[in-house]
């Protein structure tokens, strides 16, 4: 009897296969090719950004599931996994505990859809790979201590709900212009708000404006992210990135056409001449539009170097954080692995206001890295990066990168112009092999300096976290000057020293609501609590719960 474990969704389910049991199983799934190819477009639209049938993605490898586990217990999993987890079913709970994820439920989903989302995972019999005995089982064996410290929060605000399921509100990003502090925080269904005072009122409907914009079926597509021009109160710039179905329009980017393309990203600059007034007024133009082969990993991040002064080689460029679009985990790792030839898995740098790029709607800044060097993309400012969701500066302009990583590493990155960050090579400190099971890592190679990779300056393995999300640095209180950050499903929350030699010590902390210590998950009632950071002009650090639509501020 040999044990596998197979990832339900995004959380885990674990069971035991034997042949007979494996043929035990199937007579209960239709075979009809229409239900199946119906099963086919569910499965691509809800599924295939954290799921395949070859390897493991962000979830497991599907493959064989249907042969090895209950058609019922599957169902009501993908429906509710919450529930199932709540109700102590011992392979929903054992699991969890190991891994400590939540999925998303999905109980849109009618009975004929879950049949035919079944009949198509159905018609993948093959079983997951064995482990390899030189893959690595514990990355980072030691646990982290929690400090002790406790911080008092307080509820600030209420997004208004786009959804009617988990997360109602798709917030990611709150911060304010620049130049007058006005504060803004986005829905990734398509609208901007300003929150005046404490209360949010539609800014920008980007969604108007873009009707093509695609925010389903979530993992960070829709509208990315945003970012105001430094000068925005003289020359009303804004800037925002969002998602387009595939084919839409032609790319400025794009990869051969026997390769998918299900979104397209596009930076778009826009234009008011009443930067004061709201809700917004103005036009707007593309910049650059960039094919990906699955929904994850895009253009999440926009942003200005904060308190850049005019006479900095970098005011007044825009930094674009984008990932590889799932291609290395959908078996096309050559579009994350580039070397700075491509736009992928790349922090780049661009001049919204200059015009020498190849489409001659932006610049490219001759203080880029690679702009002497014809065969690479002159926007490329570091690449290497799987998900680069997060990019921010400290006091002293060193700039950083959160990296969500795959199977076993998160990341923080000091990023350096032209370096390279290992994706889709390495993960963290440990090879991975994007041409073969990219659920195994390994210890470096003795050569390991000839890959002239830079690696994180922390890294913490799923143990601790399953996807990284930052942060700011604390400005008052028992953690002033500290680094926050958190985990994006379970809102478990940490803290490190960035301003120390050698690897930065990393801590959790803990939360006071209303005199009671308290976690994010126990707040928003059990499941995924989709965990953000925001900070103000102030300094103020904001968390935000995307699950119900929820802001608190940290109280110093």
């Amino acid at each position: 009897m040999k044990q596998w474990q197979i990832y339900i969704g995004f959380s885990w389910a674990l069971f035991s296969c034997d042949a007979a049991n494996e043929n035990s199983k199937g007579s209960e799934y239709s075979t009809d090719p229409a239900q199946i190819q119906e099963g086919k477009v569910l499965f691509q639209t809800n599924c295939a950004a954290c799921h395949s049938f070859s390897q493991t993605t962000i979830g497991p490898n599907l493959s064989g599931l249907t042969r090895q586990v209950d058609q019922s217990w599957i169902k009501q999993f993908i429906t509710n996994p919450s529930k199932l987890i709540d109700s102590k079913d011992h392979r929903a709970v054992s699991l969890f505990e190991e891994f400590n994820s939540y999925m998303p439920a999905f109980p849109q989903l009618t009975a004929e859809e879950l049949d035919a989302l079944l009949a198509y995972m159905h018609s993948f019999s093959k079983s997951p790979k064995a482990q390899n005995e030189m893959a690595i089982d514990d990355p980072i064996p030691d646990s982290l201590s929690d400090s002790g410290i406790d911080l008092p929060i307080e509820f600030f605000t209420q997004i208004p709900a786009s959804d009617t399921i988990p997360p109602l509100a798709k917030i990611t990003k709150l911060e304010s212009e620049p130049s007058s502090g006005r504060i803004f925080v986005q829905d990734q269904h398509g609208v901007l708000y300003e929150l005046v005072g404490d209360q949010p009122e539609v800014y920008f409907d980007l969604k108007r404006r873009r009707p093509k914009l695609i925010s389903k079926p979530g993992l960070a597509t829709g509208f990315g992210s945003y970012a105001f021009h430094p000068e925005f109160r003289e020359n009303g710039l804004l800037y925002t990135s969002h998602t387009e179905p595939g084919g839409t329009a032609p790319a400025d980017f794009a990869y051969p056409d026997s390769i998918p393309v299900l979104m397209q990203w596009v930076l778009t600059e826009w234009k008011t001449d009443q930067p004061e007034k709201r809700p917004y007024e103005g036009i707007g133009r593309e910049l650059l539009r960039i094919n990906v082969v699955t929904q994850i990993h895009g253009m999440q991040e926009l942003a200005f170097r904060p308190k850049a002064k005019k006479t900095d080689s970098d005011f007044g460029l825009l930094y674009i954080g984008i990932g590889d679009g799932g291609s290395a985990e959908s078996g096309f790792p050559f579009i994350a692995d580039h070397q700075g030839r491509m736009p992928w898995s790349s922090i780049l740098r661009i001049d919204p206001l200059g015009n020498n790029s190849k489409n001659g709607k932006y610049g490219i800044p001759e203080e880029n890295p690679f702009v002497a060097e014809t065969q690479k993309a002159g926007e490329v400012f570091a690449y290497g990066f799987r998900n680069p969701n997060r990019i921010f500066w400290d006091e002293k302009g060193q700039m950083y990168a959160t990296d969500i990583g795959h199977q076993q590493i998160e990341e923080l990155n000091k990023i350096e112009a032209g370096a390279f960050y290992g994706w889709p090579q390495r993960e963290g400190t440990f090879v991975i092999n994007p041409y073969g099971n990219m659920d195994e890592i390994f210890a470096l190679p003795e050569d390991d300096d000839q890959l002239n990779a830079h690696y994180p300056l922390i890294q913490l393995d799923h143990d601790e976290l399953n996807a990284i999300i930052g942060g700011y640095f604390a400005k008052n209180g028992p953690l002033k000057g500290k680094w926050l950050f958190g985990d994006v499903p379970s809102g478990k929350l940490f803290f490190a020293d960035l301003n120390g030699e050698g690897s930065p010590l990393v801590k959790t902390w803990n939360l006071i609501l209303n005199g009671e210590r308290i976690s994010l998950q126990q707040m928003i009632g059990g499941g995924r609590v989709d965990l953000k950071f925001g900070q103000d002009a102030s300094g103020q650090v904001y968390l935000m719960t995307k699950a119900d639509g929820k802001i608190y501020k940290i109280k110093s």
